[in-house]
C-alpha cells in the first residue's frame, strides 16, 4: 500500500483534473471536486462518488442549489494501488468515471467504454 498525505494526494488529484480534457471539464457546471480519506461507511471499496443529479435527469438549475460533488477517497485509492504511476491511473479513471456520471452515462456504459 502506497503512503501519501492528505495534501499530496489532493495535488495529484488536481493535477490529473488539469490533465483532463477541456471538453470534458467545460461542461461542469455548479459541481465541486472534494476530497475525503474513506467513504461515510469507512469502507476501502470505493474510490469515489458523484453526489447529485446527472445532466441527463434535471430540467435546469434554480437559484441558491447547492453545487453536485465528485468526492475522491484517498485511503481506497493508496489501498489498491502499489506504485505512483497506477496511482495517478487509478485517480484519473475514478474522476473519468465520476464526470462520466454528471453527464448522465451509467455504471454499464463506463465498464464498456473502460472507465470502471
Amino acid at each position: 500500500m502506497l503512503s501519501l498525505d492528505s495534501d499530496a494526494f489532493e495535488a495529484l488529484v488536481v493535477a490529473e483534473l488539469d490533465a483532463l480534457p477541456d471538453e470534458m471539464i467545460d461542461g461542469l457546471d455548479n459541481v465541486v471536486f472534494v476530497v475525503e480519506d474513506r467513504p461515510e461507511d469507512g469502507s476501502l471499496d470505493l474510490l469515489g462518488l458523484y453526489d447529485g443529479l446527472a445532466l441527463t435527469e434535471r430540467d435546469r438549475y434554480g437559484m441558491g442549489e447547492l453545487p453536485d460533488r465528485i468526492i475522491v477517497y484517498r485511503e481506497p485509492h493508496l489501498a489498491a494501488c502499489e506504485t505512483l504511476d497506477e496511482l495517478r491511473d487509478e485517480v484519473h479513471t475514478t474522476l473519468v468515471h465520476e464526470i462520466g456520471h454528471f453527464y448522465g452515462i451509467d455504471d454499464e456504459r463506463l465498464h464498456e467504454l473502460g472507465w470502471a
